[in-house]
């Protein structure tokens, strides 16, 4: 169950905050993207607390011209988690669980957003994975689309967000973060990840997948979510069998060329066909990188990445996780088409069978 708490960096399990305990991989982040309506200008933040490690970080990321800029912040957390500053970033909470603010002011880089819901939160199945005796992954995550407005400042040129959507969310709970592990763990199995989350922004509606799959392809958690605007708790239609068809990796990369959503429905199915029109590097939010999240950089560390996106190795580990800002076309039985906007995040470590990786 999610509460008004659960906006708020304070949880202690990867359960909603009525729950208690503690780990060292612990944390609670807030994330959030948002795009242009042709899919062409994007922008996305994340904002990670750690408990255990003692840190606090914080990105902010956008496209423009072909680069991606990035500023990076980390500092020490001092056991206080209620204060959502990281240097040149700041989250305000506006209203729980409908809207937010994030003002980022450093290095160049400049905003001023509102992220308001588009409907009540979804709160997605609770992931658990182990790799052998070890806990790998256990948290809880809630998911909105929103609409977006504000600005955006790069090097003194700054653009008014006009008609943006985008997604955020909050998870919470245990996975790798801070510095990895040097200790092998016996028993444990080589180690693979496969992942895809789909959040769409349409006239009327919201839609979401996602699945976390095994190398032979057996999924381990996903669902499929079509979510009406104003859409209260529990609300929209909820298919635990959705799939993903006809995807094309890009050559010499782990990158879909696009994909086909199939959502079980009532009255038979309905596709999402996507259509990448722009490439985001995670790791300029901290996914990967020097900057990691929960990296301990000392008392505050500040810095700027400028990524030329035309000339980076796709195929490098550094930038397997993306998301592919996507146009979409919905279409379900009895109902008219529907044009909208979102991204189609991937990540494939290891072998994948499906995709012949």
């Amino acid at each position: 169950m999610l509460t008004k708490g659960d906006d708020y960096p304070i949880h202690q399990t990867p359960e909603p905050i009525a729950y208690a305990g503690s780990d060292r991989n612990f944390y609670d982040r807030y994330f959030f993207n948002g795009y242009s309506p042709d899919g062409r200008d994007f922008f996305a933040v994340a904002f990670g607390v750690y408990p255990a490690l003692n840190v606090a970080d914080a990105h902010f990321s956008v496209i423009r011209g072909g680069t991606q800029h990035c500023l990076h912040a980390s500092r020490i957390l001092n056991m206080e988690r209620m204060d959502l500053t990281v240097g040149p970033v700041s989250i305000e909470i506006l209203e729980p669980l409908q809207k937010l603010r994030v003002t980022v002011a450093g290095e160049g880089l400049s905003a001023d957003l509102v992220f308001e819901g588009r409907a009540f939160p979804i709160e997605e199945p609770r992931f658990v994975k182990r790799n052998g005796p070890r806990l790998f992954m256990d948290y809880t995550r809630l998911t909105q689309n929103v609409r977006i407005s504000g600005w955006i400042e790069v090097d003194g040129q700054r653009q008014a967000l006009s008609g943006w959507t985008g997604s955020r969310d909050r998870s919470w709970g245990i996975r790798p973060v801070g510095a990895p592990d040097t200790q092998p763990t016996p028993g444990a199995s080589l180690m693979s990840f496969f992942w895809q989350w789909t959040p769409v922004n349409f006239e009327d509606r919201s839609v979401f997948f996602h699945i976390n799959a095994d190398p032979d392809g057996t999924a381990w958690n996903t669902r499929a979510v079509i979510l009406p605007d104003g859409a209260g708790e529990g609300g929209g239609w909820h298919a635990e069998a959705p799939r993903m068809e006809d995807v094309d990796l890009i050559p010499g990369t782990r990158h879909a060329k696009g994909g086909t959503l199939k959502i079980p429905l009532l009255q038979g199915e309905a596709t999402v066909k996507f259509e990448p029109v722009t490439t985001f590097l995670m790791r300029g939010i901290g996914y990967g990188g020097e900057w990691r999240h929960g990296a301990l950089k000392g008392e505050l560390a500040v810095a700027r990445e400028d990524i030329d996106l035309a000339s980076v190795d796709m195929a490098a580990m550094e930038n397997l996780h993306i998301q592919a800002v996507s146009k979409a076309t919905y279409e379900a039985p009895g109902e008219a088409a529907q044009q909208g906007v979102g991204v189609f995040e991937q990540l494939i470590l290891g072998p994948y069978r499906p995709y012949g990786l």
